[in-house]
């Protein structure tokens, strides 16, 4: 595959393949274009100073915010995200700030104390609809962001909102079913509204831009979930000798010598992690991409499978490293004791608030009289999938008598 740069001074090698914001398909709300920046680039830079950006550095990833300075937030694991994403598409020729923006945009929809706030909130809206982070994403960026006089949201690129959308892969099949992840509930409405206003070819993969990203989002998980598991010592090494990827990597990091201690025997195992899946992706991307021989972005929207992914082996040892963090890390009875805490949090201020939206701050609460039970339940769940962890809590010690502690230890 070809490196390097062609064209003007820093110009980067653009494969055929890969998304041109000279040539997409715009915004929905038309925009100028910028002198110095690429839409894609614009796409970005509004992302990193949304709010719901910011409020990333307080929101669980793991292991909630007061547990160490040093275990991954939502923010931080999102950094690490569009560091891999981006650095995928520069060796593949895709487009390296479209990449970074729909990984920078992955989590935006992630409720306060990660997955147990997301399971919490699509109980309690289970006969709205439930809650799917990645349509509260898009919600977020198309609705809920108020920054600009002529629109709600960010008014972002279709190649970034389609990547954002779909990233994980097609949610409906060819004949127009929902994929199996949606099979059960259907397609959460917030897609299906925007999709109405601005179709984004939900049958369709995503370009290979945002593929990029979401297979980034693997590999963090994968890396950095070890590392802060070991580190908090919820995790031993002993526990990743089971899967023979890893039991690789720590004979290879075992032969530094004896007396490595363990902070960087840790990060000698991380960075190995990382290396490997990342130069695994790289070459089985390259074999499927001269397979397929993709001459425009459709080429990959259209194709039967992904371009961007792990060969077989290293998917069966994704897989293998995630059989081991899921039962020994995040269902670790220490860590579910906590889940059980946040997730009554999360319960608690959805009843109350809904029960009481006069509770609610005033600019939340101000179109809600006489609105539809419907508009009024998705309209507190925004609002609390929008809290950091810290946010949450202080609101349920302002409203209730007691309050669990949501320590581990």
């Amino acid at each position: 595959m070809r490196r390097g740069a062609l064209g003007a001074p820093g110009e980067r090698w653009r494969a055929p393949y890969a998304c041109d914001p000279a040539t997409g398909h715009g915004r929905l709300v038309p925009e100028d274009g910028s002198a110095t920046r690429s839409d894609f680039q614009r796409d970005r830079d509004r992302i990193l100073h949304s709010t719901a950006f910011r409020r990333l550095m307080h929101k669980t990833q793991v292991f909630l915010y007061h547990e160490g300075d040093h275990f991954r937030t939502r923010l931080t694991h999102t950094l690490e995200v569009a560091q891999i994403a981006r650095a995928l598409a520069r060796s593949l020729g895709l487009d390296e700030d479209l990449a970074e923006a729909i990984a920078l945009a992955h989590d935006l929809g992630h409720t306060p104390f990660g997955h147990t706030g997301e399971d919490a909130l699509d109980a309690c809206l289970a006969r709205a609809g439930g809650f799917d982070h990645n349509a509260q994403a898009l919600r977020v960026v198309t609705r809920l962001e108020r920054r600009y006089a002529a629109y709600d949201g960010l008014n972002l690129t279709f190649e970034t909102l389609e990547g954002l959308v779909k990233h994980n892969g097609p949610l409906l099949d060819r004949a127009g079913r929902p994929t199996p992840r949606y099979a059960g509930r259907g397609i959460p409405g917030a897609i299906l509204d925007y999709d109405a206003l601005q179709p984004l070819g939900l049958s369709t993969f995503p370009p290979a831009e945002a593929q990029a990203a979401a297979i980034a989002d693997d590999i963090a998980y994968d890396a950095h979930d070890i590392d802060d598991g070991l580190r908090a010592g919820i995790l031993q090494i002993e526990d990743l000798e089971d899967v023979p990827f890893l039991a690789e990597l720590l004979a290879e990091v075992a032969a530094l010598g004896p007396g490595l201690d363990s902070s960087r025997r840790i990060h000698e195992l991380v960075r190995r992690v990382i290396t490997r899946l990342v130069e695994d992706v790289l070459a089985e991307s390259a074999r499927r991409l001269e397979a397929l021989a993709p001459t425009r972005p459709d080429d990959i929207r259209d194709a039967a499978d992904a371009v961007v992914a792990f060969s077989p082996p290293l998917a069966a040892a994704d897989r293998a490293i995630k059989d081991v963090l899921f039962p020994r890390l995040y269902r670790h009875p220490r860590l579910m004791a906590v889940r059980q805490d946040a997730d009554s949090i999360v319960r608690d201020l959805f009843a109350r608030f809904t029960a009481e939206p006069d509770l609610l701050p005033e600019d939340w609460r101000a179109d809600l009289a006489g609105a539809s039970e419907a508009k009024r339940v998705r309209r507190v769940a925004d609002y609390i999938a929008g809290m950091t962890d810290r946010y949450a809590i202080a609101e349920h010690r302002r409203l209730f008598p007691t309050t669990p502690d949501l320590r581990l230890w």
